[in-house]
């Protein structure tokens, strides 16, 4: 019944969220995932650790596919969109933590930029 509830309460969160709540549930996502790979690295579950890499790459393949070309900073986040994609294929090569982190670290950057322009829009 609770996880019932849970469900519903995340899938109501997602249908109202607005675009830019929605980005940031996006780096959430890709965090959360990272670092799921960097335990089942950590405890040899090569399967795992290659499954939520894939999940991650697929959020910032997601984040470099939607990039507004309209405004000119679109190619700095798309350099460092690229920049984390390389590293996360490079991590699931080699099922390598340092890469993973290398990645995370950047993933969790721009989140954070994320929520600073979420603050400054609601501040206008």
């Amino acid at each position: 019944m609770a996880i019932n509830a849970a469900m519903a309460y995340k899938q109501n969160s997602i249908q109202t969220a607005s675009p830019a709540e929605l980005t940031l549930m996006l780096y959430e996502g890709a965090i959360k995932f990272a670092n799921i790979a960097i335990l089942a690295i950590e405890e040899h579950d090569i399967q795992k650790a290659h499954e939520n890499i894939v999940k991650t790459e697929n959020i910032i393949l997601e984040f470099r596919s939607t990039l507004d070309h309209k405004y000119p900073v679109w190619q700095d986040f798309d350099r460092v969109y690229d920049y984390i994609y390389r590293r996360l294929v490079q991590a699931n090569i080699k099922k390598d933590k340092e890469i993973l982190e290398d990645a995370l670290k950047h993933i969790r950057e721009m989140r954070d930029t994320w929520k600073e322009v979420m603050k400054q829009g609601k501040a206008k």
